[in-house]
């Protein structure tokens, strides 16, 4: 949940983060045949259903590091919400588990001054906890954090607002700018930032002032803070949130100095060693079409979450096969109901699936698969039964 730091408090200051700098990571191995010639065999066949039209996929094998069977691996293909795996890798190697947006209130003269941090899970105890550090008749808002960065992606389709599927990346928002609810794809505010502005001095009793930069000499009386990097990344994960994932991609971009939320993503994996060629990145959810990933890419860097400590949250985020998020009503009845754990994609004639699968001999699995020019359903029900060979 939020927390409050009121400013009479005894306070420390965090040193600034630091990018990681590139390290000797473990990439896997990849061979010519595969590990076990019948579960290929049985791979190749179940990848062949025409329902999976344009088909891209590759099985790791955690335990050696070795490729299980591959078809297309390294063709860059269109992955939807799959996209989420790269941004959620990226942000947990270069902040901490930990890390939470902050939200501070300066006040200066007659105004108090909201300067927005980027936190879009703001709710009625953050909002709440805002207006109790308004003490002036006037209040103003500033979103310079997030200057330079894209508001609308240019790739997304302007009904996806309207369509509750992301709203105009603005670095406050009250449960992600949705209109009359908490969760889930319902209609987004076109004004989010306002909307923050409007409620908080609603509360407060005083006259929002609009859009006003935090003058200097200003003092500071508090601040509001987001909930963990982890929580939220398992919440993106679950509901496969864009304004979440995009907002994620933002925090990261600020917090290592890239010119772009993309980029911030980019270097971070060029810092883990994953392999990025062909790959296309507009935005950081998946929400553009004009996204291209080889499933290479997902693959390592789901084998990196499984094979090092630090990024496991990817990978403790990830939806329950028939039991959570957009799988919760996905493998009832399959080999991989319980055991896989996995990424969705969906985008118009586009299904991803990616994550990992415990075998029944103990054995761990990651995987990507990736299916273009296909009917949805059909291709889900394809992926899902694809997975589900790796638990036998």
């Amino acid at each position: 949940g939020s927390t409050v730091v009121a400013a009479t408090r005894a306070t420390t200051v965090e040193p600034g983060l630091v990018a990681p700098t590139a390290r000797e990571v473990a990439v896997p191995a990849h061979r010519e045949g595969p590990v076990n010639p019948a579960q290929a065999e049985e791979l190749e066949a179940l990848s062949a259903d025409p329902a999976l039209g344009e088909f891209f996929g590759i099985v790791t094998d955690v335990q050696t590091g070795e490729t299980v069977w591959e078809k297309n691996a390294d063709t860059p293909g269109r992955p939807a919400s799959v996209t989420k795996i790269l941004t959620a890798t990226a942000a947990v190697n270069a902040l901490p588990a930990d890390h939470r947006v902050v939200t501070e209130v300066f006040r200066s003269g007659d105004t108090s001054y909201i300067k927005a941090g980027g936190d879009v899970w703001l709710a009625d105890a953050s909002l709440d906890a805002l207006a109790h550090l308004i003490e002036t008749p006037v209040v103003a808002l500033d979103t310079s954090v997030w200057d330079g960065f894209e508001t609308i992606v240019p790739s997304w389709d302007p009904a996806d607002v309207d369509g509750g599927f992301v709203a105009p990346m603005e670095p406050a928002m009250i449960n992600g700018a949705r209109i009359g609810a908490e969760t889930g794809d319902v209609p987004r505010s076109h004004t989010p930032a306002a909307d923050v502005l409007g409620a908080v001095a609603a509360r407060a009793g005083a006259t929002p002032a609009g859009i006003a930069t935090v003058p200097e000499g200003a003092t500071k009386v508090g601040e509001v803070h987001s909930p963990r990097l982890d929580d939220r990344l398992a919440a993106m994960m679950d509901h496969s949130d864009n304004v979440m994932a995009e907002a994620i991609g933002r925090e990261l971009a600020v917090a290592t100095g890239a010119e772009s939320p993309v980029a911030g993503v980019e270097a971070q994996l060029a810092t883990l060693g994953i392999p990025t060629e062909g790959l296309i990145l507009n935005d950081c959810s998946g929400l553009s079409k004009d996204n291209r990933i080889a499933p290479r890419t997902i693959d390592v860097a789901l084998y990196q979450a499984a094979t090092h400590p630090e990024l496991l949250p990817v990978l403790r985020a990830l939806p329950v096969a028939y039991g959570s998020g957009t799988l919760a009503e996905r493998f009832g009845g399959k080999d991989g109901q319980g055991w896989v754990r996995a990424k969705t994609g969906t985008l118009d004639a586009t299904s991803g699936l990616a994550g990992t699968v415990t075998g029944e001999d103990g054995s761990v699995y990651t995987f990507a698969f990736i299916s273009n020019g296909s009917d949805i359903l059909a291709a889900r029900e394809s992926l899902d039964t694809l997975a589900s060979a790796l638990r036998k």
